[in-house]
């Protein structure tokens, strides 16, 4: 064709391939640009087995030296007769330290409750010895564990995010320094829930660690490896931290003790956090351990005048032993509901049995009620916590792999706020708590607002403290969470944020007061017991509210499709006149489902449920809803999306 000769050029033929692999090669560098952890986690993942190996070489270098020690008796000894052994020298440095690490491999094979060790506590197991008798610690030759977020020169503090990683500590953080000088032997670091905002312990790096009380069933979070390790008893000793719940949910999941001290009795130096600044809801550090005893021999180590001086920040407070070891009675508070979250009846029983011992032990036990539970929860404690509408966290995560136990929270902290506004409104008619929740997400805006929040915690604070000491208390019971959840059940209720109540009275009475408090007594295992008044719950049947539920639980997959056990996920309690969400449960024995339901069984029963629900959302919203903006589509639409 005349004048198109230029079309066989051969440049004009590989312009377009080339145009085309230019495109692909950016596409392909601004996606590894933007996914680090893809390099990262496997790098880290096999750091840790490198140094596992290490610590099993280790393990059996000591062995050798003790080739007829009986790790046994060293592991049943409680914390105190332990440290009066070793101060004794009944009891040599390396057997322990050769049970403990031998103990903690073998528990970690089973629920994967490790991060790393730390090979510098054979160097320190060699400086002990050095010490003089009157030199050594509280803590002497006492093996412990840390949470992954403790700093430790040249190992990583991850968070679980990418981000973190291959940035290694340049020193050891404060309260290292103190257990050390105390004599401790930290000797590994244990997993955590990413971004530590999870009651899960779960994150794309190390993986999901285990309940050893149930395989089924997660460790809790956001401490999950150190409860699980103390309940497999591969550690004596642990230190976490806690927001809301991090030490004590795990505690309470685990079987062990944990307490949560009083903001800034402790220091927050040297801790990794994946949201800094924050100074209304505060983290906290504080002890893991096998029972009460224990926890107050390691405050009794943290609380010196030698923190103060690595941390002048921390008030030098000593542990009053006059007030610990005194039986005067004591006036103590106690609820069985905040009136926003519902407790389960074992966690009722739990509290009522905690309070007839303790009126038999000749303490007086006086009701509490909280003050303005739901406004503290919603504008005061969310409203601190995402202040910034999640922009720090989202910052952390981005070009990470969001673990499935946040990545409902996350998918709503990134839409656009205006949209996320809209759905609140939308919500406003039919569920206010995930109206408000919504609301929340989206940040004070202004730093105008964010100055009136900070007014209005301290008013609320205030508020709190002149209604104990009216009471003139001296300990606040409270319920805790019961061990029921299976693994990623946390991620499957709206937002992660309103399980029992550990956020919801543990959260706002510690929220409220700053002072530490204590996982009391539970009755765990799933059992849902007896309702306050006496009847026995048993099996529950279904209505539009636990279709709700079970929308949320399987929001990412279709339970009718999967070859899942929705029997293990139940149920609510929920006695709310505007039928908002208060506590969720699993129990697997409390289900109209079989184990393993039939595909047959399922699409009947789901269409029994569609059918309840409709009917009952009518009954109780329908004129309203559709005198009210016609929104009664739109709604039932966003309930089958969410």
């Amino acid at each position: 064709m005349p004048g198109g000769g230029w079309l066989a050029h051969p440049l004009v033929v590989l312009l377009p391939g080339a145009l085309l692999g230019a495109v692909l090669l950016g596409a392909t560098i601004l996606f590894w640009w933007q996914a680090p952890a893809r390099g990262k986690i496997p790098r880290a993942q096999k750091r840790r087995e490198e140094a596992l190996r290490r610590m099993a070489a280790l393990a059996e270098r000591l062995r050798q030296q003790e080739p007829e020690l009986d790790p046994k008796p060293i592991l049943e000894l409680p914390l105190e007769k332990l440290v009066q052994k070793l101060l004794a020298d009944e009891l040599s440095l390396e057997s322990v330290l050769c049970s403990y690490l031998e103990e903690a491999l073998k528990a970690h094979q089973e629920v994967n409750c490790l991060t790393d060790f730390l090979d510098e506590c054979e160097e320190q197991l060699q400086a002990l010895k050095k010490l003089k008798k009157s030199e050594r610690g509280l803590l002497y030759g006492v093996p412990i564990s840390l949470k992954d977020v403790y700093d430790c020169m040249g190992h990583d503090s991850t968070c679980g995010l990418a981000q973190f990683l291959e940035k290694p500590a340049a020193k050891d953080g404060v309260i290292v320094k103190v257990l050390k000088a105390q004599g401790a032997i930290p000797f590994v670091k244990t997993n955590i829930s990413q971004t530590l905002l999870s009651f899960d312990c779960s994150n794309p790096i190390y993986g999901q660690t285990l309940n050893p009380q149930n395989l089924k069933k997660t460790s809790g979070g956001s401490s999950g490896g150190e409860g699980a390790l103390l309940a497999e008893g591969g550690s004596i000793l642990g230190m976490g931290t806690d927001t809301g719940g991090s030490i004590r949910i795990p505690a309470s999941f685990c079987g062990v003790c944990g307490i949560r001290v009083t903001a800034y009795r402790l220091s927050n130096s040297g801790i990794a956090s994946a949201v800094n600044g924050r100074k209304t809801v505060v983290a906290v550090t504080g002890p893991l351990a096998w029972d009460v005893e224990s926890l107050a021999l390691c405050l009794r180590a943290l609380l010196s005048e030698h923190m103060h001086q690595l941390d002048p920040t921390v008030p030098f407070l000593p542990f009053r032993e006059e007030v610990y070891s005194s039986d005067r009675p004591l006036r103590i508070g106690y609820y069985e509901s905040d009136g926003f979250t519902q407790p389960s009846p074992s966690m009722v029983r739990a509290v009522k049995l905690t309070s007839r011992l303790l009126q038999d032990a000749g303490h007086q036990v006086i009701p509490f009620s909280v003050p303005r539970t739901e406004y503290a929860f919603f504008h005061l404690f969310l409203g601190s916590l995402f202040a910034d509408g999640g922009a720090s966290l989202l910052e952390k995560l981005k070009g990470d792999i969001v673990d499935p136990s946040l990545k409902n929270s996350v998918t709503i902290l990134r839409l656009p706020d205006s949209l996320t506004r809209f759905l609140a409104w939308i919500w406003k008619c039919i569920k206010p708590r995930v109206s408000q929740t919504l609301e929340v997400l989206c940040g004070v805006g202004t730093p105008k607002k964010l100055w009136e929040l900070h007014i209005a915690v301290e008013e609320y604070q205030q508020e709190f403290i002149a209604k104990w000491r009216s009471l003139d208390l001296d300990v606040l019971l409270s319920p805790a969470l019961d061990p029921t959840f299976y693994i990623g059940y946390p991620a499957k209720t709206h937002s992660g944020k309103r399980i029992c109540g550990a956020s919801g009275g543990c959260a706002v009475h510690r929220f409220a007061m700053g002072r530490g408090t204590v996982s009391p007594v539970h009755e765990g295992g799933g059992d849902l017991g007896q309702e306050p008044d006496g009847t026995q719950v048993t099996r529950h049947s279904f209505s539009w509210r636990s279709f709700y539920i079970l929308i949320q639980v399987c929001c990412q997959c279709s339970f009718l499709l999967m070859n899942t056990r929705p029997a293990l996920f139940l149920l609510l309690l929920e006695a709310h006149q505007k039928f908002s969400l208060l506590s969720l449960c699993v129990a697997a024995q409390y289900t109209d489902f079989p184990d393993y339901p039939s595909m047959g069984s399922r699409v009947k029963c789901s269409i029994n449920i569609v059918t309840g629900w409709i009917c009952d959302l009518w009954s109780s919203w329908g004129g309203r809803v559709l005198t009210s903006r016609g929104l009664l589509l739109p709604a039932v639409l966003l309930q089958f999306s969410l």
